[in-house]
């Protein structure tokens, strides 16, 4: 079995969770780090906007990109 070794932030994370005694604040917590992770996406996708690296032509092509993972049939 392989070791799993944790960072000093994902250590923190772990000590600071020792404290959540209930569902509700975990939720509370899920829901703010999930609100995190999409401001800082939405920050990325602006840069990328106000920088031309992405336009109204880019995200209509994304719309009929197909990204599925190619599999072999089984004969």
């Amino acid at each position: 079995m392989e070791r799993t070794v944790f960072n000093a932030a994902q250590l923190q994370i772990l000590d600071l969770m020792s404290y959540v005694e209930s569902e509700d604040t975990l939720n509370e917590i899920r829901d703010m780090l999930s609100n995190y992770f999409a401001q800082k996406a939405e920050k990325a996708i602006d840069k990328l906007w106000d920088s031309g690296q992405i336009n109204d032509s880019t995200i209509e092509g994304w719309k009929k990109e197909h990204m599925r993972t190619p599999y072999k049939s089984k004969q």
